[in-house]
């Protein structure tokens, strides 16, 4: 039975806080559109995957690993623990102590839904995980710490929690410096916390309440934000008396002392109002920044005063009906859409206040099933209504790239690599559409695809009431436990140089972990090689010389015997005392260069040595399977020689280097190549262009007949091509040969005959700026119709700080809908132009008939909005302040260059 405060005020000042029942809900007019059980579980497991500090045994994923562990040291203090904000990995105690509150709000309305859904202990479990964090981050009465993690250096670094590296301060508030938002906002989540648990944990329970006390003393003593400033550009507090009300009607709950109760009620005259009048504010919604919405439903059913529910019906009103002609937006698919910055988040929490009050007995019964059918239909648009999910890991076409940097997993410090995230981050709902229900499944996409622990905690409440009225079936035994997809440790190894007497390896080891990242000093690598010939010769292991060319960080030994008997040796190449961890390109792999060689005169055969097999004849490195890495002494990829078979392959034709002349006519490439196995037997021959699979031969002779593409883009029609093979034999063992580079001759595509210009003039024409904003008109001067979809735009600049970026379509001829965006790291940058910004349209822009032309206006800014520098960007024009014709903007037309001189 839901849990729901007494009506009557005397009752709980004679020293009883009464849970009346509240009134039943018929399902049986609408049925369950989603399974509203597995996405309550997914939204737990969701806070799960945000923990900091030292994660427990019973964790259900593989990919989350202990990080923040030295959160606090710079204080002495130990504050490790609580939850990453959201794609990032600041600890910011404003949404965080919001978040855990609504959390147990819901616990305390719905516990009957966790128990029957099996959820319970995962939602007590996730309450506490933030609530014990907050504990320690108040160590005395009047002191608190309300952030780890400075904001700018965080965002700054895209890599997984676990291999942070950057330093992480921790912010104090104390008497003389306060901030009571966060101070009371936290005393909230505590108390809250109490209500739920003193039943179950009693004595944990307690520690809460008593910090509770503390931190809502050291609020309402101070009543001033002056100290929070850490957090300043990222959760600004507008007002700290809603904070106020809101933790102290959580402490009347839980000691049902009538002095909290007072205490909340004071500060209602000092909310927030609707512009020009005396009307407390309806037009916004329960969020972080205000909570004064939950305060004013609690204090309606405890008092059941008109001040409280009057409001809290206008503010539904304005979320449903409508009030004094007035109504929040909706789309046209039909999410109640408040902003464009998490409008999800939004609307899925107003859905969880709708259910509370509407199943109260107090709410206008005239209303109820109103209010109800919105808080459904909210909840099943994040579902999936409009035919896509905005819940990651849960129904159909669920976002597969959420903005967040750990379910990403890069190990390059790169947005961009991989290509997709390297795990699910089951439950999280994304920010969600723009008010024309456009939405971009795109990484760098913060607006549409972040997430944070704030946008779960109101969804989270809404499911557990739906879930309720509809039921569901959670998954039996489901966790985020997941199959690695790639290789963790590995080396990269190319031949520098060779001679009779010696060879020269160049080698990357590389670590790419995600299961999870983690740093490592202890990595090694050994490079097998067969001494038979200089032995036979006179000589030991001991006559070979072992120098280094080029080192970052290894230690390379003397030959090491490996198996006498057959003159097996190997190098010991040691990076002890050296990090290497997925932070960054100089951080997740470090280079060595060894030469190894034999007394003069002595003539030593390489190419037979265990490890030189499949590595590449030329400096260009590739993996090699046979140089086996170890981390801390324990090999953790690769083989050794007494592991067995052995896989060789190498391409016999065409030679390396070949110009193949297929203008006159289209004439296969035969692509030929060796493969032999130490034992067993070949299964079957793949053969690659470019990395792209193009054919295979399952048996001797290994052939394949490849037709290169029949023209070419090139002013010279030269294309060059990069071929491989790889072998694989009946057990799964497969080696990669060396790659064969050949150069190919092709027919020159002719000229289009689309004749486009473009001009342009930059609507932000500040030296310095946080945003750039180029105004464009393109013309046809061609005699045909050109579709816009063929037609893109590149404008070139320097990113003057390496970001994520986003962009805007402010306005356009052909719908800024119909605008597509890129941004692009240019291969080879120039002194003004190190990226690209590629605009395109979309079919549905139509055509641009002769002599017509279409305007756009975009602006492109970075994710934390740092300043680029224009005035060395090469696209930048600040000359002009209406359209001029630019050649320094270049165009294309089907991929082929119309107008205007790239950058050189």
């Amino acid at each position: 039975m839901k849990k729901i405060l007494s009506l009557v005020l005397t009752l709980a000042v004679a020293g009883t806080v009464t849970a009346p029942v509240k009134i039943s809900v018929s399902a049986a007019a609408n049925q369950a559109n989603y399974n509203y059980g597995e996405a309550l579980q997914k939204s737990l497991l969701f806070y799960e995957l945000q923990r900091s500090g030292k994660l427990p045994n019973d964790k259900r994923d593989n990919w989350r690993g202990d990080s923040g562990m030295q959160d606090g040291q710079d204080s002495g203090l130990d504050l490790t623990g609580g939850w990453y904000d959201a794609g990032d990995h600041v600890k910011f105690n404003l949404p965080m102590s919001y978040s855990a509150a609504m959390l147990a709000w819901s616990l305390y309305e719905s516990k009957d839904a966790y128990v029957k859904s099996g959820q319970l202990t995962y939602m007590m479990n996730d309450i506490k995980w933030a609530n014990d964090y907050f504990v320690k981050c108040n160590p005395s009465p009047n002191v608190y710490y309300y952030q780890v993690g400075d904001g700018g250096t965080d965002h700054s670094w895209w890599g997984p929690a676990e291999v942070m590296q950057m330093n992480r301060p921790s912010y104090k508030l104390d008497i003389n410096n306060p901030g009571s938002s966060v101070t009371a906002e936290t005393a909230a989540s505590l108390a809250s916390a109490y209500v739920v648990l003193k039943d179950t944990d009693p004595d944990t329970a307690a520690v809460y309440l008593k910090h509770a006390k503390d931190l809502f003393n050291f609020a309402d003593t101070a009543k001033s934000d002056k100290g929070y400033t850490a957090a300043s550009g990222f959760y600004n507090s507008s007002s700290f008396y809603d904070d106020l009300s809101w933790a102290a009607v959580w402490l009347y709950l839980a000691t049902n002392d009538s002095a909290y109760l007072n205490k909340a009620e004071a500060y209602v005259p000092n909310w927030g109002t609707e512009p020009q009048s005396s009307t407390l504010s309806y037009k916004w919604t329960q969020c972080w920044d205000d909570v004064h919405y939950g305060a004013q439903l609690m204090l309606a059913q405890i008092t059941n005063k008109s001040i409280y529910k009057d409001s809290m019906e206008r503010y539904l009103d304005y979320w449903t009906t409508g009030y004094n002609g007035e109504k929040v937006k909706y789309t046209p698919q039909g999410l109640a859409w408040l902003s464009d910055w998490g409008s999800l988040r939004y609307a899925t929490t107003t859905a969880f206040l709708a259910s509370v009050y509407a199943k109260w007995t107090g709410c206008t019964q005239s209303k109820t099933s109103i209010y109800l059918n919105f808080a459904k239909s909210q909840i099943d648009y994040a579902l999936g209504s409009t035919g896509r999910s905005f819940v990651v890991g849960f129904g159909t076409s669920s976002p597969q790239h959420p903005h967040h940097r750990t379910a990403h997993s890069s190990w390059s410090d790169n947005i961009s690599d991989p290509v997709n995230e390297r795990h699910v981050l089951y439950g999280a709902l994304v920010g969600g559409p723009g008010a024309d229900d456009s939405y971009q499944d795109v990484i760098s996409n913060y607006t549409n695809n972040e997430v944070a622990c704030d946008y779960n905690a109101g969804y989270t409440g809404a499911l557990a009431e739906l879930y309720e009225d509809y039921g569901g079936d959670p998954i039996a035994n489901f966790n985020a436990v997941e199959q690695k997809t790639n290789d963790e440790f590995y080396v990269e190894a190319g031949i520098n140089a060779s001679g009779t007497n010696f060879v020269e390896i160049k080698a990357d080891i590389n670590n790419k972990t995600g299961w999870p990242a983690r740093v490592t000093d202890k990595l090694s690598f050994r490079y097998y090689i067969d001494l038979s010939e200089v032995i036979k010769a006179g000589y030991t292991a001991d006559d070979i010389t072992i120098s280094t060319n080029y080192n970052q960080g290894a230690t390379v030994s003397k030959p090491i015997a490996a198996d006498k008997a057959k003159n097996l040796y190997y190098v010991l190449v040691d990076f002890s005392g050296t990090k290497i961890y997925p932070g960054g390109q100089s951080a997740y792999k470090k280079e060595v260069q060894f030469r190894m060689a034999a007394p003069s005169g002595v003539v030593w055969d390489n190419t037979n040595d265990f490890s030189f097999q499949g590595i590449s004849s030329n400096s260009t490195v590739v993996k090699a399977n046979n140089i086996p890495v170890y981390d801390a002494g324990v090999k953790v990829y690769g083989n050794e020689p007494s592991e067995g078979v052995v896989v060789k392959t190498a391409i016999t034709s065409p030679q390396d280097g070949a110009v193949l002349d297929n203008t006159s006519v289209n004439t296969p490439i035969a692509i030929k190549a060796d493969a032999s196995v130490s034992a067993g037997s070949i299964s079957k021959l793949e053969f690659f262009v470019n990395n792209a699979k193009v054919g295979e031969a399952v048996s001797a002779p290994y052939e394949y007949d490849w037709t290169p593409p029949q023209s070419s883009t090139k002013t010279d029609g030269i294309e060059t091509y990069s071929i491989t093979a790889k072998a694989t034999d009946a057990d799964g063992n497969s080696q990669i040969s060396a790659p064969v580079t050949i150069k190919v001759k092709l027919p020159i595509k002719p000229a289009p005959a689309a004749n486009i210009s473009v001009q342009a003039f930059n609507g932000n024409t500040q030296n310095i700026t946080n945003s750039i904003y180029p105004k464009l008109k393109i013309t046809n001067n061609s005699t045909n119709a050109i579709n816009l979809s063929d037609v893109n735009l590149r404008y070139y600049y320097t990113i003057d700080g390496e970001k994520s970026q986003s962009f805007w379509c402010d306005w356009a001829t052909a719908g800024a809908s119909n605008v597509t965006g890129s941004f692009v790291k240019m291969q080879s940058p120039t002194a003004t132009a190190d990226y690209y910004f590629q605009i395109g349209f979309t079919s549905s822009a139509g055509t641009l008939a002769p002599g017509q032309s279409t305007e756009l206006t975009i602006r492109f800014a970075k994710s934390d909005w740092s300043n680029y520098t224009q005035t060395n960007d090469y696209s930048f024009d600040a000359k002009d302040t209406s359209y001029a014709d630019s050649k320094l903007i270049t165009s294309y037309v089907s991929g082929n260059l119309i107008s205007g001189v790239e950058p050189s």
